[in-house]
């Protein structure tokens, strides 16, 4: 499923990074940074799915209840300003944009700032952990279909990178540093590692649900750990449709009936604590763990992680 993947070769020799690439270019959702944008988000993203009104409050109320914005914009930009400065260290001086594929600043904003900036071989990652059709190709159609026009810059988007060493260390470090501060009676805990569901459907023809499962078993022997599974959340559309399962809800009191008193869970499908993580698990699954009696304990995403930055830095080098 990689799109026009960059080479896979050495790392541009310093001070030789324009015979390869002139920029980087994050690709990410996007999200509303105040409460006046919350609303006309939420109906550019879910605009031609008929979903009744009622549900678009619902999910503008999660918004209300994280703060009334989402930090999804804000730690992209800091991702894009440390792996400025990671490139920098090793001597490749380029400019690190971002763009959003549902929010400004727009993919098409953006690779127009590139062209009128002169820039013309860009290397693009997109911040999403596994591949399927709403993970990987509509970022890489939206792309393309920016550029259309000019047909410039040229774009060449990074491979696959879910079970890359640098970013299972990074998720494990997160996950070793929230046991670390649970008390020393619950940190035997289970772990539950959570990535978006998406229709069974879209599944079935795509790496989602395997490079999941791969990435987690990565994160888990590097904790040695034994006791983890697999959980989805944040399901959305007809809810006659098949979708993957099961909802990290339902693993939870599973989990509870039989006697577990804790859990920990670790977002490894997100990259950056955003409304999906701050209210679907930190809000929706800890009340359900608590009402269950359980402890519920949450790992930060890898977010600007320095092993994540090495991370972006390799990718974005085609190293």
């Amino acid at each position: 499923m990689d799109h026009n993947p960059s080479p896979r070769g050495k790392r541009p020799a310093p001070g030789r990074a324009k015979d390869v690439f002139d920029a980087v270019l994050l690709i990410a959702f996007g999200g509303p940074e105040n409460p006046d944008e919350v609303r006309p988000f939420i109906e550019r993203v879910t605009a031609g799915r008929r979903i009744p009104p009622s549900r678009l409050d619902e999910v503008a109320h999660h918004y209300e209840i994280i703060g009334g914005r989402s930090p999804l914009n804000e730690i992209t930009r800091r991702q894009a300003a440390a792996l400025r400065e990671r490139l920098a260290r090793d001597g490749v001086a380029v400019p690190v944009h971002v763009g959003m594929r549902n929010w400004h600043p727009f993919l098409d904003q953006t690779l127009a700032a590139l062209r009128a900036d002169g820039c013309r071989r860009v290397s693009a990652i997109i911040l999403s952990a596994f591949r399927a059709e709403a993970s990987w190709d509509r970022y890489v159609g939206s792309v393309e279909a920016a550029r259309t026009a000019a047909g410039e810059p040229a774009v060449a988007y990074s491979g696959a990178w879910s079970d890359h060493p640098l970013y299972v260390q990074a998720v494990a470090d997160r996950a070793a540093a929230t046991i670390d501060r649970m008390p020393p009676a619950r940190r035997d805990a289970p772990l539950v590692f959570t990535a978006h569901s998406i229709p069974r459907s879209m599944a079935d023809d795509s790496p989602y649900a395997a490079e999941f499962r791969r990435a987690s078993q990565g994160v888990a022997e590097r904790l040695g750990r034994s006791r983890w599974t697999l959980a989805y959340q944040s399901r959305s559309g007809n809810p006659n449709d098949p979708w993957l399962e099961p909802d990290v809800c339902e693993v939870i009191e599973t989990l509870a009936g039989d006697g577990e008193r804790a859990v920990v869970v670790v977002p490894i499908g997100f990259v950056c604590d955003h409304v999906e993580v701050l209210y679907d698990l930190d809000v929706e699954a800890r009340q359900r763990a608590e009402a269950l009696g359980m402890g519920f304990y949450r790992a930060p995403a890898v977010n600007d992680h320095p092993l994540f930055m090495d991370l972006l830095a390799a990718l974005a080098s085609g190293s």
